[in-house]
């Protein structure tokens, strides 16, 4: 249930529309809607002049309500096909120009993760904000030795305002998978459990330097893409100190276009160094929006902000590249069995009609420049189709999916006419090809040898006692399934609902006969005896406990 906290949260969230005058916002929802007459009676909407656009007051509100709205502001930003462009450019202010804290107040923290007087780390430190956004900012200063670096200073108390609104979050997605049909496809609540992990990992600014470490190692000798270096010993949980990096944001084009940079190549750039990152390395930055994103004068991608990186399993990745091949072969049958084979949908779908629904979604897109593709709107028509085959949403992949509308994003502003397709199937066809080659067999066989070398004199003794045991009768076979784990699960909750049923009929039935036993009906509810109240009270609340909910009944 939603507690006392949570609607002041609520109320807080719809004040601050109101404040910024976007009532229109909360009465164009489905349930304020029947009350849109209000606005005309609201005595701020009547005096309510010269307010700023409308774009700078939904900027203003998202950084009020704190680093999830601004996250989500961040997001929508690089999404200029979905967006009227005054508010495209007003939420890109969100990547890097969120309202700062003050210098001061980012200096003291410096001195308490550090004690020590901050000149005493620092040759210079300069403590107007170079950029800011929701979780930390950015001050520019000078190491002891001359060497030119940034710190990052974790924002005071945002660790409070950010499980403040997870805790919402998850209220809402419980809500959501206990009330809502498509609640336990959609699975909320691990989607949420994923987005605060993500989130709460950002905030410790060792895990991002170790990040920033290992995606450097990763790229020491590109001429793609540069890592700033890390410099341990000033790195704290709340403070990180990196080598500072001199170059144009890559939202800045027309500044792009002036330094003669090849923007066919630089986007084309952009696209390999994401599958890159994704299938040869399994380590990707998973926050690109063009606040995070810079070019040198030579045309290389330089990157700041590690707290975001993704991941996947074996299985997923190798899933995942099969699923792009097939994709860009336009093999639709075999896209729909590596669904049904990964179970990301159920193991009765029909083939042939999953594969005539993706043709039917993917095809239109085919041969046709970035400029002509929306990603946002083929993944609505993908989760659409997904819907009728009830395929379960998988959490895992949520990070990638927010990088690939990202990639799509920067891809838009840079080079609109980029062929996506021909730009990444040459890299998928040559990792598919280690990974299943005669080099990837040799390179697991090596991987492996040491196992191998260690079992391998143990294994005819192990094949006598295994031997010996079947001649014996002694051999056991344990046989364990999901489907009989989750039987039994069903039947122990019907049998804790068949008894607390019968506990609360037992227990109200006791109320009524000792209300009985008074000999008289009684004339007012104050007459009822306080035992018939207790026992009656406590049969109600065990019977509304265990009563299934929408979902236990579907």
């Amino acid at each position: 249930m939603i507690g006392f906290s949570q609607i002041g949260r609520l109320l807080h969230i719809n004040w601050v529309l109101v404040k910024h005058g976007l009532d229109d916002v909360i009465f164009a929802t489905h349930l304020f809607r029947p009350f849109r007459f209000l606005l005309f009676v609201w005595p701020p909407h009547w005096l309510r002049q010269n307010q700023a656009p409308r774009a700078e007051r939904i900027r203003a509100a998202l950084e009020e309500l704190g680093p999830l709205f601004v996250k989500f502001g961040q997001i929508l930003s690089t999404r200029r096909d979905l967006l009227p462009d005054d508010i495209a450019d007003e939420l890109a202010k969100l990547q890097d120009q969120v309202s700062p804290f003050p210098g001061v107040q980012a200096r003291q923290i410096i001195e308490r993760s550090y004690k020590q007087d901050i000149h005493e780390v620092f040759a210079e430190f300069d403590e107007t904000p170079l950029a800011s956004a929701s979780i930390a900012q950015v001050h520019v200063a000078r190491l002891l030795d001359g060497t030119d670096v940034v710190v990052k200073v974790v924002r005071p108390d945002i660790k409070r305002v950010i499980e403040r609104d997870v805790s919402l979050l998850y209220t809402i997605a419980r809500l959501a998978e206990r009330y809502w049909r498509e609640g336990r496809r959609l699975r909320p609540v691990e989607v949420v459990r994923e987005y605060e992990k993500t989130i709460l990992d950002e905030l410790d600014l060792m895990r991002e330097a170790g990040n920033a470490s290992q995606l450097r190692r990763n790229f020491l000798d590109s001429e793609q893409l540069y890592i700033p270096e890390v410099y341990w010993p000033h790195c704290r949980r709340n403070v990180m100190v990196m080598e500072r990096i001199f170059g144009t944001p890559i939202g800045n084009v027309d500044e792009l276009r002036q330094q003669n940079i090849d923007m066919k190549q630089l986007s084309e750039r952009g696209v390999e160094i994401f599958f890159t990152q994704v299938f040869k390395y399994n380590f990707f930055h998973a926050d690109m929006h063009p606040g995070n994103i810079f070019v040198s004068p030579e045309g290389q991608y330089l990157a700041v902000d590690f707290g975001i990186m993704g991941a996947l399993s074996p299985e997923d990745q190798r899933y995942l590249a099969e699923n792009f091949l097939a994709f860009f072969n336009r093999d639709y049958r075999r896209v729909a069995e590596l669904h049904v084979e990964s179970e990301w949908v159920p193991s009765g779908t029909r083939i042939d009609e999953f594969e005539a629904a993706i043709r039917t979604v993917c095809e239109p897109i085919f041969e046709r420049p970035l400029k002509d593709i929306s990603f946002g709107h083929l993944l609505l028509r993908l989760f659409q189709t997904a819907r009728r085959f009830d395929m379960e949403v998988q959490p895992q992949l949520v990070l990638l999916q927010k990088t690939l509308l990202n990639i799509e994003g920067l891809g838009r502003q840079l080079y609109p006419d980029l062929d996506l397709w021909q730009t990444a199937k040459p890299f998928l066809e040559r990792w598919m090809s280690e990974q299943l080659g005669p080099k990837a067999l040799l390179k697991n066989l090596k991987a492996n040898l040491p196992m191998w070398v260690e079992i391998l004199p143990q294994l005819p003794t192990m094949i006598h006692d295994l031997t010996r045991q079947a001649q014996k009768g002694e051999l056991e076979l344990r046989w364990r399934s999901d489907e009989m784990v989750k039987l039994r699960c069903e039947v122990r909750a019907s049998n804790r609902r068949s008894f607390a049923a019968i506990t609360a009929a037992g227990l109200i039935v006791s109320a009524a006969v000792i209300l009985g036993l008074d000999g008289y009906a009684p004339r007012m509810v104050a007459d009822i005896p306080f035992s018939s109240w207790l026992l009656g009270g406590i049969g109600l609340i065990i019977l509304m406990t265990y009563w299934p909910s929408r979902s236990g009944r579907d």
